[in-house]
């Protein structure tokens, strides 16, 4: 079985950090992708969130509208509002992220492979 989500498109807004009380970095953002369907072009938005050190790049380097290449896996969350209503949120948990609106020194290529043992994504 494979799960596995690549993207390109432009965020909806910064990149968002909070740190869990261990210290896990954990960024939050949107990417709007784009396509045309009879005639029509629609905007598809996707929730991407990132661990540890890709966390923390992504949080100081990704802001609104620019363009980045996203790949991870796609997983479903549910909990219970205050309301006791159920929720739900389909996210890509990112494994790599690449800026593509500008060329950083190092490519913009982060891959979970290049995080230290310390930093691994807990999935």
């Amino acid at each position: 079985m494979v799960n596995k989500a690549i993207i390109v498109g432009r965020l909806g807004h910064d990149a968002s950090a909070r740190t869990t009380a261990d210290g896990m970095v954990i960024s939050n953002f949107s990417v709007a992708t784009d396509e045309r369907r009879k005639g029509e072009q629609v905007t598809e938005w996707h929730s991407v969130v990132a661990f540890g050190k890709l966390a923390e790049i992504c949080n100081q380097y990704l802001t609104k509208g620019k363009l980045v290449y996203v790949s991870g896996k796609i997983q479903t969350r549910t909990w219970d509002d205050k309301d006791g209503n159920r929720k739900s949120r389909t996210e890509i948990i990112a494994d790599e992220m690449q800026m593509l609106d500008s060329k950083p020194d190092n490519g913009g290529i982060r891959k979970q492979s290049d995080i230290p043992a310390g930093d691994s994504i807990p999935f």
